[in-house]
């Protein structure tokens, strides 16, 4: 039909092996991150726009081009998430808990970025990530980078992935670095890309980043950040290193992995993947000590990551099965009352059931075949436990019904 409603454009719905795939990410994320002490928090998925113009940047492609802002009937600006850290950063502020660290934060849910909807991108996508808030130790960024490692490996998508971490230093190592970098690329400054000109007057890290293939080739000769760290920084970083190796974490140094924003520090990392085509970033995180206190609080060191669901999703082989509910049959329409009795009974301890709403005992029990149900109790004036593969099928009572099943 012509006028047929669609889903708007850079939106799927989750339905069916898509949304099991979806929630068997987030679950295994729930879970993992459970073992490290992380709790759930959610932060609304509007906000003060302020909360992402501040800390994204002004000008960055983030908040002036990909953000969906809105001005509510108050006259108010919101903005729909685009990213998760800042509203977790927000809400430690707004909550009071800057005199409670540290605190340990997972979180699952949609973000919205206006941006050309491509193979596992969606305007409307999700993430899941943590915020690991207080300690300013490398311990903490290897304990955040550990917990999505053995997420990865729980999905069982590791083998595919390699884990590539660098360092940002210190402000005092940033800054020698920065001045190697204007040194090296104004001496090469008619090769640069347009953008990558202003980079250099802005933020010339950035060039590290960049996707020119002019670029590229420069950068390939840059200077490292290595050789312009300072001892504290240097120690940090081995710190990282000893921690992950300790935690049997496999890693590769790659010292083009930048952020742009001054208050990122120390540790940058990504997990890459060629699984998808193009080598494509599945998790991404880096160390944000001075994010907090952008936002109005104290000064409240803070490690974390995210990670596009869906782009995980893709990766996972398959889905765990679904549990296939027990078909709970009356024999005959005396016997309806019943069959909704052990339908109950069922559910009451734990055991997944359901009854068909309409036909005879034989098309009730045709339907339970086809939905791929392990087993139908028949209820008439015995109940009968029929194994729905075999055949079988054995007289029992409520009690023994119960150990049949397991439960």
């Amino acid at each position: 039909m012509a006028n047929q409603l669609q889903p708007v454009r850079g939106t799927k719905d989750l339905i069916g092996e898509d949304a099991a795939r979806h929630f068997h990410v987030i679950e295994t994320a729930r879970r993992v991150t459970r073992l490290y002490g992380f709790c759930e928090w959610q932060t609304p998925i509007f906000e003060d726009t302020r909360v992402f113009s501040r800390t994204l940047g002004e000008t960055s492609d983030v908040v002036t081009k990909e953000m969906y802002s809105f001005e509510d009937r108050g006259g108010e600006s919101l903005t729909l998430r685009p990213e998760g850290t800042a509203g977790v950063c927000r809400a430690l502020i707004t909550g009071g808990l800057t005199q409670t660290l540290p605190q340990k934060v997972f979180y699952a849910g949609p973000m919205f970025r206006y941006e050309r909807p491509q193979k596992g991108r969606y305007r409307q996508f999700h993430q899941i990530g943590v915020e690991l808030l207080g300690p300013a130790s490398p311990l903490a960024d290897a304990e955040a980078i550990s917990a999505g490692w053995r997420i990865l490996n729980e999905l069982g998508i590791a083998k595919d992935v390699v884990l590539n971490i660098n360092t940002l230093g210190d402000a005092q190592s940033r800054a020698n670095y920065r001045d190697a970098l204007v040194a090296y690329f104004s001496a090469h400054a008619d090769e640069l890309s347009a953008d990558s000109k202003l980079r250099l007057e802005k933020n010339p890290l950035r060039i590290l980043d960049s996707k020119d293939e002019g670029d590229k080739a420069l950068v390939a000769n840059a200077p490292l950040i290595y050789a312009h760290l300072t001892q504290d920084a240097a120690a940090f970083y081995d710190g990282l290193k000893a921690a992950l190796t300790a935690f049997g974490v496999p890693f590769e140094e790659n010292p083009r992995i930048v952020r742009g924003l001054d208050y990122y520090n120390h540790t940058a990392f990504e997990f890459v993947t060629n699984a998808l085509g193009a080598q494509g970033t599945v998790m991404a995180g880096g160390r944000y000590d001075g994010l907090v206190e952008q936002m109005g609080g104290p000064n409240v060191p803070g490690i974390g990551w995210g990670a596009g669901i869906e782009r995980l999703a893709m990766l996972i082989a398959a889905p765990p099965a679904m549990v296939q509910p027990v078909a709970v049959i009356p024999m005959s329409r005396e016997a309806e009352g019943r069959a909704l009795e052990i339908l109950n009974l069922l559910r009451n301890r734990g055991i997944a059931a359901e009854t068909g709403y309409s036909g005879n005992a034989k098309k009730r029990l045709e339907r339970a075949n086809k939905s791929g149900a392990g087993f139908a109790v028949l209820v008439g004036g015995e109940i009968r436990l029929k194994n729905l593969a075999d055949g079988a099928q054995e007289d029992v009572t409520p009690e023994t019904l119960i150990e049949r099943l397991g439960a």
